[in-house]
C-alpha cells in the first residue's frame, strides 16, 4: 500500500507539472506571441503546434486528476468522513481538489471542445476555404477559460501544499464550521468559474484578459480563501 501510495503521489505530480506547466506556456507564451506573430505564421502555429500541445496538456490533466482522486478516497476512507472532513488536511486538500477538477472540467468540457473549431477554422482557411463562422467565439471562450485555470492554479497549488505543510491553517475544527467553509468556498470559486462560461462574445473587455490581471486574481483569492480558513480556525 505504501509503494501503491507513492507512485500515486509520483503520477500526480508528474502528470501535474506537465499540465500546469503547459497551461503557463499557453497564456504568458503562446498568446503573446499570436497576438504580435503575422498571421500566416500563427496560422501554421495553429494547425501543427497547437494540437500537439493540446494532446500532452489534457491528457496530463486528466492523469493529474485520476491520480489525485485515488489519493483522495484512500485517504477519505482511512481517516473515516467526520475526521477527514473536520481536519487541517482534510480540508485543505478538499479545497485544493475542488479547484482542480474545475480545472479538470474546463480542459475536457470548454477549452479542448472550443480550440477544436479553432483548429479546424484555421485548417480550412489554409486550403483555400472561408473561416468558421464561430470560430472566433469559441477561441475567446477557450481564452477566458484558460485564463481562469491560470488564476485557479494559484490557490489550487497553496492549498494542495498546505494539506501537508501548513498544518496550522485550521488546526481540527467542527462538522458545522468545516460545512460552512466549503460552502463559502463554493461560491467564490463558483463566481470566479461563471465568468468564464457566461458572457465571453463579442470584444468588450472582460475580467482576466491579461496576465497580470490574471495572477493578481490568483493571489487574492488564494489570500481570501487562507483568511477563510484561519476565521474557522478551530
Amino acid at each position: 500500500m505504501e509503494l501503491w501510495l507513492f507512485l500515486l503521489r509520483w503520477i500526480h505530480f508528474l502528470a501535474g507539472i506537465t499540465w500546469i506547466g503547459l497551461l503557463y506556456y499557453f497564456n504568458f507564451v503562446q498568446t503573446p506571441f499570436f497576438a504580435e506573430t503575422d498571421p500566416a505564421v500563427r496560422s501554421g502555429a495553429i494547425q501543427k503546434l497547437v494540437p500537439r500541445a493540446l494532446w500532452w496538456f489534457r491528457w496530463g490533466a486528466m492523469a493529474t486528476f485520476l491520480a489525485g482522486i485515488l489519493i483522495y478516497l484512500h485517504k477519505l476512507a482511512d481517516l473515516g468522513g467526520s475526521v477527514f472532513y473536520t481536519s487541517t488536511y482534510g480540508l485543505a486538500i478538499t479545497v485544493g481538489g475542488l479547484l482542480g477538477t474545475i480545472m479538470f472540467l474546463n480542459v475536457w468540457l470548454v477549452i479542448w471542445p472550443n480550440q477544436q473549431v479553432v483548429i479546424a477554422s484555421a485548417t480550412q482557411v489554409a486550403k483555400g476555404g472561408q473561416p468558421l463562422p464561430d470560430a472566433a467565439a469559441r477561441g475567446r471562450r477557450a481564452a477566458l477559460a484558460s485564463r481562469t485555470n491560470t488564476l485557479f492554479s494559484i490557490p489550487m497549488l497553496f492549498f494542495m501544499g498546505a494539506a501537508s505543510h501548513y498544518p496550522s491553517l485550521i488546526g481540527q475544527t467542527s462538522g458545522g464550521a468545516a460545512a460552512a467553509l466549503i460552502v463559502i468556498v463554493l461560491l467564490l470559486v463558483g463566481a470566479v468559474e461563471a465568468n468564464a462560461l457566461v458572457g465571453t462574445q463579442g470584444p468588450t473587455k472582460k475580467p482576466l484578459d491579461t496576465v497580470s490581471e490574471t495572477l493578481w486574481a490568483g493571489f487574492i483569492l488564494a489570500a481570501i480563501l487562507d483568511l477563510l480558513f484561519l476565521v474557522f480556525r478551530g
